[in-house]
């Protein structure tokens, strides 16, 4: 083995040459002070060694353990401990019979996986209150952090080829560089766990969902292997700084990505998003050994904003493609995820261009929030704003019922109505009308319909379908508890031609009285393994 120092923008990165030269030592992912996953899973270790070699795993510290040694094939040996409570530290030995490599202040936690482009990579040091946040670092001794360095490759890698941070007991100079929705988070979930974190932080900015996806995941949806030689190809960075990362135990992933979809396989992403959070679960899940559960909590932040005044529909179709075209989740397409509405977060000043705003912390806050719910099983934790149950129609007016109290205030155009003589579903490029909110009591929301010409009527209803639609925490409709905002959504009156697992609505036209049509019922509904929500019930 040889390593090479080099600064490249103020990282440090370690470089290792993974030729099979008989060295027993750890996979580039383990190292003094990380954590591995805790209990009930079991942390799966691996590293190199001598052809034939007999290898013994040692576990010392609040427990002692010794592994059944395990022969080394092709150069690589692999040890799934028993499981281990939260907790630590432990030293953690590799070990034949005439030499050793071990691991020291190992902690015992849950292991997140921190991914997607710029706003992800987005660095501790540029978000609001950055000194603040910096000199907070100490306080949080057991949230770990460790960066996998930027590197593509057109095969599938065994191990990474870089390290940009090696694990850490965080201090302010380190954490200057790491992602600050991954390290809020870590923090966040620390305030709740009250047991060490572990946080790995493999994102690049500037790149789509499918540099990202395995190339199985992509022919889900029809997207070929592409000729580019550059991070935006197909697989090039779920081959050298995702497979690496498969043996090793999570908990789940947080994921912060989209931008670069808006215009690129734009229409393709309310596939190609679920099929990679599909192809994931089920690669970590055999790639360690069954531990990392087969169907692992993935949460992800809604888009933000980009262009003030903007009328592109760009960043809206990728937020609801985010969804799988349902608006909100878990649901039936996306079960055990969760997710951050961020529309309402836009930073018009910030240094870094708008499409990268500042306020990070209630990002990582309100995916913490579903973590907690969907992950850790929290029924106290509201972590969804409000979404319509049910809508009403008369001649000149719409009566939105909401699934929970809501906090609103007057707009003029937030909510958009399609009007129209055909029995057609409405989409972003149909004519949009705004519609003034008038009135509105704990979970009903009165809109006037009048603007519809008198030959058409109202086929669907859209919400914050804009690129910036409203300034910072400033959108009308929030939920009265929670303070979480209700998050954009088009509802048609009419069903679509094509099935839910596509993405479809799954929106219900039926007639009530005479002058009421009850145009959908789009409820949420909790099932008892808290697992996922139901449409159309």
């Amino acid at each position: 083995m040889f390593i090479m120092l080099f600064l490249c923008p103020l990282l440090l990165i370690v470089r290792y040459s993974f030729q099979q030269c008989g060295e027993l030592r750890f996979a580039s992912y383990y190292g003094d002070h990380m954590v591995l996953q805790k209990s009930p899973e079991s942390a799966l270790l691996w590293g190199y060694g001598p052809e034939g070699a007999q290898v013994t795993v040692y576990l010392s510290g609040p427990i002692k353990h010794a592994s059944s040694p395990v022969t080394v094939t092709k150069g690589i040996w692999r040890v799934i401990l028993n499981p281990v409570e939260a907790g630590g530290p432990y030293s953690v030995t590799a070990a034949l019979q005439n030499s050793s490599a071990t691991l020291t202040d190992v902690l015992f936690g849950d292991v997140w996986l921190c991914g997607g482009q710029s706003n992800m990579y987005f660095k501790t040091s540029q978000i609001f209150n950055a000194s603040e946040e910096l000199a907070l670092a100490g306080k949080y001794p057991h949230v770990r952090t460790f960066m996998a360095s930027l590197n593509m490759s057109d095969t599938e890698l065994t191990d990474l080829t870089g390290v940009a941070l090696p694990w850490s007991v965080t201090k302010a100079s380190g954490l200057a560089q790491f992602s600050a929705v991954c390290w809020l988070f870590g923090c966040y979930m620390y305030e709740n766990l009250k047991y060490p974190v572990g946080l790995v932080e493999s994102c690049w900015g500037g790149t789509p969902v499918e540099a990202w996806s395995s190339l199985r995941a992509l022919q889900q949806c029809g997207l070929e292997h592409n000729n580019q030689s550059s991070k935006n190809a197909n697989s090039v960075l779920w081959n050298a700084m995702i497979h690496p990362l498969l043996n090793m135990t999570l908990k789940g992933v947080i994921w912060y990505q989209g931008e670069r979809n808006a215009d690129y396989h734009q229409d393709k992403y309310n596939c190609s998003f679920p099929a990679m959070i599909d192809d994931w679960r089920k690669a970590f899940h055999l790639g360690s050994g069954g531990q990392t559960a087969v169907d692992f909590p993935f949460g992800f932040v809604q888009l933000s904003t980009n262009i003030k005044g903007s009328t592109d529909d760009s960043f809206p179709n990728i937020r609801w493609h985010q969804t799988a075209d349902t608006g909100f989740v878990p649901n039936l397409r996306l079960q055990r995820t969760f997710m951050a509405v961020a529309v309402d977060l836009p930073d018009e000043t910030s240094p870094y261009g708008t499409i990268h705003p500042r306020d990070k912390q209630d990002v990582a806050y309100r995916l913490t929030l579903g973590a907690m719910a969907v992950a850790y099983n929290d029924k106290d934790v509201v972590f969804l704003g409000p979404f319509p149950r049910q809508i009403l129609s008369t001649r000149n007016r719409l009566i939105v019922t909401y699934d929970q109290a809501v906090s609103v205030k007057l707009s003029e155009d937030i909510f958009e109505l399609c009007c129209s003589q055909s029995r057609a579903p409405c989409g972003p490029q149909s004519h949009w009308i705004p519609a003034p909110i008038r009135h509105w009591v704990p979970t009903t929301v009165l809109i006037f319909a009048n603007v519809c010409p008198p030959s058409t009527a109202v086929a669907a209803l859209r919400y914050a379908w804009k690129d910036w639609p409203c300034d910072f925490k400033a959108c009308p409709v929030y939920s009265a508890k929670s303070g979480l905002p209700a998050p954009p959504f088009i509802i048609n009156r009419y069903r679509a031609k094509r099935s839910f697992a596509t993405g479809h609505n799954c929106v219900k036209a039926r007639l009530g009285k005479k002058t009421v049509h009850k145009i959908v019922c789009n409820f949420r509904v909790w099932s008892q393994k808290n697992t996922h929500f139901g449409a159309c019930v």
